[in-house]
């Protein structure tokens, strides 16, 4: 009997994303070595692998990991009058449907619509789309039994776009509950999870060392426990939040360590003054990352607002044995934290409750948080690229063949 789907065997997959982003470059080199299809990549903009600025950090940077390696890809040309892969105009490749046609891709995997070019894929397809977002509804507002005029536009546009892929890879159980309500229908929902490369974030001699020799350096005590923040000090991110928590906290014997920059860094700074057991740290770029989260016992993000969509940095965190402490505006949380077993949840914005839970989180020894960490590890470990690519063929056998006239 004849299948009445395409074989991922028989499939030319072309992968189209607005930059180099060092979180999927690791996932597309795993495609390339593993799965039975053939994938190419198509940026948009080769922001990450040349020095670029990035306003919410302060600082310009050129990620040091290797991002192009391993699988075949190609930079279409950006002619964006004013190129910046953080608006929707900032990205225009009027060569990339050429590019695709010879390719002449059996499917096309977008991440996002947020760009001109990948709306225009959406709304003119060259061939059916997979459709890869991580957007969800935790945060949104409920102060109001009626949504705005602006709201109820939106969503129904959302439905309109959303009638157009195939299929739509979901990293997470809200993200799937924002495609539902948009009106997807499961049958199209593939769990495709956010997954970051195990093999960069283990826990070797050399890291645990150098995580040591910070800790020294900052002079913080073998048996002290330690929260960390690491990222960007920004508003929706609420590093302000941690910060004044932790000190009305007031446990003794624990650090706190904020690890980036942005606009709130000098007020941060002032706040902590004077404070021994608070240490700032400048950004660091990808291969400093696996000492800095294993410096600490605890990786916190207490973000507020729909804008944290996932949080992948809890994945590298809970990779390295850390427990993670969040927001319940964190994408990932429904996922990755298991309450009291691989961390914990507050609501976002309560500065009451974050007192509470730090009290009681690091009062506790570090043996008793290093069991945390280890329960965070294997969980997190079941978040993988070889789980990802699962999906990703689920969902490319899903999709009917051509009809032929």
């Amino acid at each position: 009997m004849t299948s009445n789907v395409l074989h991922p065997r028989h499939l030319r997959l072309a992968v189209v994303v607005s930059h180099p982003i060092q979180y999927y470059a690791p996932w597309f080199r795993h495609l390339a070595a593993t799965a039975t299809l053939e994938v190419k990549v198509y940026y948009l903009s080769d922001h990450g692998v040349i020095n670029c600025s990035d306003a919410q950090f302060g600082t310009s940077f050129t990620w040091d990991t290797d991002l192009l390696s391993g699988y075949a890809h190609e930079f279409v040309k950006n002619e964006a009058k004013h190129p910046d892969v953080n608006r929707f105009t900032g990205l225009r490749n009027p060569g990339l449907r050429a590019a695709l046609r010879a390719f002449a891709p059996n499917a096309i995997l977008l991440y996002g619509y947020a760009y001109k070019p990948h709306l225009d894929l959406m709304l003119r397809p060259l061939a059916p789309i997979l459709f890869r977002g991580d957007s969800h509804l935790l945060g949104a507002s409920s102060a109001s039994p009626l949504p705005s005029p602006r709201l109820l536009i939106r969503g129904l546009a959302l439905r309109l776009l959303y009638c157009r892929p195939v299929a739509f890879l979901s990293v997470g159980k809200a993200n799937t509950d924002y495609f539902r309500h948009h009106g997807v229908m499961p049958d199209k929902i593939f769990h495709v999870p956010h997954a970051v490369d195990a093999d960069h974030f283990l826990a070797t001699p050399e890291r645990l060392s150098s995580a040591a020799a910070q800790r020294s350096a900052l002079g913080i005590p073998d048996e002290a426990p330690v929260v960390l923040f690491a990222g960007k000090f920004i508003p929706k991110k609420r590093p302000d939040l941690l910060l004044s928590a932790f000190l009305q906290a007031a446990v003794p014997g624990a650090h706190l360590v904020m690890a980036g920059d942005g606009e709130l860094a000098p007020a941060l700074r002032a706040s902590a003054a004077g404070r021994a057991n608070v240490h700032f740290l400048p950004f660091a770029n990808q291969s400093a990352m696996p000492a800095r989260y294993l410096l600490s016992d605890i990786f916190a993000l207490p973000s507020q607002g729909r804008r944290e969509t996932w949080g992948l940095a809890v994945n590298e965190a809970m990779q390295l044995g850390r427990a993670a402490l969040l927001s319940d505006h964190v994408g990932c949380h429904p996922d990755l934290v298991l309450p009291g077993k691989t961390g914990w949840i507050f609501p976002a914005g309560d500065e009451a409750a974050l007192v509470a839970l730090l009290r009681n989180i690091i009062s506790q020894p570090r043996f008793e948080l290093a069991a945390f960490g280890e329960t965070a590890r294997r969980h997190a470990c079941a978040f993988s690229y070889s789980l990802a690519t699962r999906g990703l063929l689920r969902a490319l056998t899903s999709i009917p063949p051509p009809t032929t006239p």
